[in-house]
């Protein structure tokens, strides 16, 4: 193992790092807002960003088939990737509010039906052109397209127009909606050239990084962009994003120092890689959140009773303690939990009940046959030691489920929203509204159970357009209610974030929004 480790590290430093030789190398190794902390904690000082360095990430969680096109960036690989080289309208801090980012400024009518964004000017793209209110204006279009397969098309139902005023975008929406600035937020939703129409994976945007070499799934190469017109970031000369899929390889290569930072640290193992030298473990909790899907819509996950049956038949706790090793919480089959605002304390925690899963599934009606969950570590950290816990105490229910781990490489285009079990991951939303409409109403690309509820989209539109905090609450609990009822997504548990990095780097600050500070580690943090 020593020296196949020995072998890939110099690999990584040499630049000699091929998708042959990185398949080669890693086969050897097997296998509001809550606040950040530090396993292996080191005192925070506000100090000065350094500037020059190269900064090397070490990326799980990339595929062979990943693509710059941001519309369909649906993994770790591909989110960190549009974060260095695009931007978008608008963002979310660490503290949940909104940041204008490539809107200058933004505002409302009264009752949040029109929206006015003023463009920032003088903003160039990587190829030298400056960006107008035209290619924003394009960009939603884009997205908004029913034919995009973009994962923010559920998240722009409702606009009826994009128009330019001068400087300004103008959006007018069918009703009401307060969250319409965490929507336009989306890591999906980068400005591009004519918004991505002409060549939308070309990797061309306004971000503090250029790419300069693409090699999906292996090795991306990133160079400062001189022209970026926001100072407060990109503080590093170049960026490599290395994508090793392997925990065990990513780990040491952090604790080698041939990468500065990681994400996916592993609950098992975190304890132990924050005692390493030189190396500091982050772990916050936020909306993040495991689970596994069913197709509501494919046989035999249609019968409601056998889909009861296997909620009833995980015991959630046990998977807390065991694949989180308590990094996380207990979830309850909504991807909702007190992270968000106007979440509902009433909705009944599912217990683990062996007797109601054994009622359900005779309910159901099922022949016996086997019930065969897909899935792969590049699902989530931990996810075949998870399904073999639920297959142990579904053999206790009488509940034949099986089984079938396959190779992580593909998985996101070849499993997920394909087979009609499997397991998932989301990193979950600053805003209900947002996570609802990413995942669940009928009309998202990525709804990922197949949740086709007219009734659950009628709560979702009247939700957004109701601006009484009290009256919405109301409603986000009869949506939560609903889907707890009659949804497809099994939630085990809610995961704390757990990153990890060298010494070497300065300005890490906790974000619950996503892995890597949401994103923005190789953005705000600099070599100390």
């Amino acid at each position: 193992m020593k020296d196949n480790l020995a072998k890939l590290l110099d690999a990584i430093d040499s630049g000699e790092f091929t998708r042959r030789g990185f398949l080669g190398g890693t086969a050897a190794f097997g296998a509001a807002v809550a606040v950040g902390t530090s396993i292996s904690s080191t005192a925070a000082f506000a100090q000065e960003p350094k500037k020059g360095g190269v900064l090397k990430l070490g990326i799980g969680g990339g595929e062979t088939t990943d693509t710059l096109d941001p519309a369909l960036a649906d993994n770790s690989a591909q989110f960190m990737a549009t974060r260095l080289w695009g931007d978008s309208l608008l963002g979310v801090t660490p503290d949940g509010q909104i940041e204008n980012r490539i809107a200058e400024t933004h505002s409302s009518n009264p009752d949040a039906t029109v929206w006015t964004f003023k463009i920032r000017e003088g903003v160039k793209f990587h190829d030298g052109s400056e960006m107008t209110v035209e290619d924003v204006i394009a960009t939603f279009k884009r997205h908004s397209d029913e034919n995009s397969k973009s994962g923010a098309l559920g998240s722009l139902k409702g606009i009826s127009s994009i128009v330019a005023d001068g400087q300004n975008v103008i959006f007018t929406l069918e009703s009401g909606n307060a969250d319409l600035p965490f929507l336009l937020s989306g890591y999906n939703l980068l400005i591009q050239p004519n918004g991505g129409f002409d060549a939308p994976a070309a990797g061309v945007g306004t971000g503090a990084y250029k790419v300069v070499s693409s090699d999906p799934g292996v090795r991306y190469v990133f160079e400062k962009n001189a022209d970026y017109w926001d100072t407060t970031r990109g503080h590093y000369d170049s960026i490599e994003m290395i994508v090793i899929n392997d925990a065990t390889a990513r780990n040491s290569a952090l604790q080698a120092g041939q990468v500065h930072m990681i994400n996916r640290v592993s609950p098992k193992v975190a304890d132990l890689l924050g005692r390493s030298p030189n190396v500091t473990v982050r772990n916050t909790s936020g909306r993040a959140h495991y689970e596994f899907v069913m197709l509501v819509d494919t046989a035999p996950f249609d019968n409601k009773d056998l889909r009861l049956a296997l909620k009833y038949a995980i015991n959630r706790q046990e998977m807390v303690e065991k694949i989180l090793n308590g990094y996380g919480s207990v979830g309850n089959d909504i991807p909702i939990n007190a992270a968000y605002p106007l979440f509902d304390e009433s909705l009944p925690q599912r217990d683990f009940d062996l007797e109601k899963a054994a009622e359900h599934y005779k309910k159901s009606g099922h022949d016996g046959s086997p019930i065969e969950l897909i899935v792969a570590e590049a699902a989530f950290p931990g996810a075949t030691d998870a399904a073999a816990l639920w297959q142990q105490t579904c053999q206790q229910a009488g509940i034949p489920l099986t089984v079938k781990k396959v190779p992580d490489d593909g998985y996101w285009d070849n499993v997920w929203q394909k087979m009609p079990f499997c397991a998932n991951y989301w990193s979950g939303r600053p805003v209900q509204d947002q996570m609802y409409s990413t995942a669940y109403t009928s009309s998202s690309a990525w709804n990922d159970t197949h949740f086709y509820n007219e009734e659950f989209d009628a709560l979702i539109v009247q939700a957004r357009a109701e601006l009484d905090q009290e009256k919405r609450a109301e409603l986000y609990s009869k949506i939560a209610h609903l889907l707890w009822e009659e949804g497809g997504a099994v939630v085990p548990m809610f995961n704390d974030l757990i990153d990890a990095h060298t010494d070497a780097i300065a300005g890490w600050e906790p974000d619950p929004n996503f892995e890597l500070m949401a994103g923005y580690a190789p953005l705000k943090t600099w070599m100390a």
